[in-house]
């Protein structure tokens, strides 16, 4: 290369090849960028950050953890015992019943499987199915007035998970980090942690930045060994000579975000950089699970074949929750829970592989003193009908989707603890009593994390957007701790 030909940031960094690769999101420009203004930016000339940000109102939670079953779990199956469904088994179903599977549809009253008991002071009615969570069911509230109404995965994923049906937004733990920001500087603020078996439904959009910077965007952790690809830079690249490297990339980035302030995606890249680095260390050290102790590895059934993949990654979530990570979300393999067909071997593998990995984090939070500032959420996108689908034999019946009245716990960071919230009509069909629509949930969420809904918006296109933009949704005081 001849001394008057231009080398662009683009071939500096290939040639580089310093194994820092950008991560999807990015962390604190604690040290460099500009310290966190109003929840209210204009986009033109601010430099986002993810530098702590104080909350509108005094906040009961400061992290959560979502465990999201993909698929739709059976509420009828699980969490809200319906004996009608037992006595009519096989019978017409007497009222009007919204399939979306027409084709497989049925009108049979499906009755359920297994049996219910009362657990706890609280006495919350549990499946068989779930012998862990009824063992915790005194520090969760179960919520069985679930509502989304839009009967397709995608959309009712993305209604949970976004706040609208449409594609394209920015998920929760974008919204909750844009509004607060982080607590830890050395690792991601918001972390997804996928299934080894593959992809959820809607891929990298449950974890979408949208159009807010993406700096706010989540960041995965893969399901095996390396969690994170590339952590580790060559041995002959290591200490100085990867610092001064650093420091000349970010003079240039700098020099070129100083030339263009609105490009925020620039702003993140530097801030990947700068996070990867801090990361080398503190990464390694978030996702070591051979430091906790035999009787935490039991607690979570690592010890057991069905148990271990999935009670290993709540386990990596309250060490990164532990360590100042403001938002875990874990995923079920795509559409792990639809059961239309088969439900009677699928259902209990299901619960098998999650239901201790579950309990053992709200356990494990409560024993560490984290439940009181912690959110865990365990729910999918919707529930199910109490009408046979697939009427192939007693072996093969299955049950088609249901979002107009389905069940998810929640526990912690101001929630309320035991007990339950609404109910469903005497069929699970309809939510009927004390309904919490999705957006109603999202106002909740935000108010227990001290952030007021309409103050939290990003403006776009000439209008202030937020997570609610079109639904306002309502704070459910029922669903928070008196």
């Amino acid at each position: 290369m001849t001394s008057n030909q231009t080398v662009t940031r683009r071939e500096f960094v290939k040639a580089g090849a310093f194994s820092l690769a950008p991560l999807a999101l990015a962390s604190l420009l604690k040290d460099r960028q500009l310290l966190a203004g109003p929840i209210k930016p204009n986009v033109h000339g601010q430099r986002f950050t993810l530098e702590p940000r104080p909350p509108h109102h005094e906040p009961q939670a400061h992290a959560m953890i979502s465990l999201f079953m993909q698929g739709g779990p059976s509420q009828v199956d699980l969490l809200d015992p319906k004996p009608i469904l037992t006595r009519m088994d096989g019978q017409k179903f007497p009222g009007k019943i919204k399939y979306d599977d027409v084709g497989g549809a049925s009108s049979k009253i499906l009755g359920s499987f297994w049996k219910f008991s009362k657990h706890g002071q609280c006495g919350t009615e549990v499946s068989e199915l779930l012998p862990h969570t009824a063992g915790i069911v005194d520090d969760i509230l179960v919520i069985r007035s679930m509502r989304t109404g839009v009967n397709n995965h995608g959309q009712s994923i993305h209604a949970m998970n976004s706040g609208r049906t449409q594609r394209g937004r920015p998920s929760l733990g974008s919204w909750l980090t844009y509004g607060l920001g982080a607590e830890t500087d050395e690792l991601p603020a918001f972390v997804a942690m996928r299934d080894p078996a593959g992809l959820p439904v809607e891929g990298v959009l449950n974890w979408s930045n949208g159009w807010l910077p993406s700096l706010f965007q989540g960041t995965v952790i893969r399901a095996r060994e390396p969690r994170i690809l590339n952590l580790e830079p060559p041995a002959r690249l290591r200490g100085d000579v990867q610092r001064n490297y650093l420091a000349y990339l970010d003079r240039l980035n700098q020099q070129q975000l100083d030339r263009f302030p609105e490009n925020t995606d620039l702003a993140a890249r530097i801030s990947n950089f700068e996070l990867a680095a801090r990361m080398q260390g503190a990464a390694r050290e978030a996702l070591d699970i051979s430091q906790e102790t035999k009787a935490t590895h039991e607690l979570y059934g690592l010890h057991e074949k069905e148990t271990q993949e999935y009670g290993r990654r709540c386990l990596i979530a309250r060490r990164m929750v532990e360590r100042g990570v403001r938002f875990v979300q874990l995923f079920t393999k795509n559409q792990y829970w639809d059961h239309h067909g088969s439900i009677l071997t699928a259902l209990p593998a299901t619960c098998r592989k999650t239901d201790r990995g579950a309990a053992a984090l709200v356990t494990d939070l409560k024993q560490r003193g984290m439940l009181d500032t912690t959110i865990v959420h365990w729910g999918g996108e919707m529930g199910r009908l109490p009408v046979i689908q697939n009427d192939a034999g007693r072996a093969k019946v299955g049950r088609d989707h249901n979002t107009y009245g389905f069940t998810m716990w929640v526990a912690g960071g101001g929630f309320r603890r035991g007990g339950t919230y609404g109910a469903t009509d005497e069929f699970g069909h309809h939510a009927v009593e004390d309904i919490v629509n999705h957006f109603d949930y999202h106002a909740t969420l935000l108010h227990l994390f001290g952030l007021d809904a309409k103050q939290l918006v990003f403006k776009r296109n000439g209008r202030e957007e937020s997570l609610l933009s079109e639904q306002p949704g309502k704070i459910q005081p029922g669903l928070m701790q008196a």
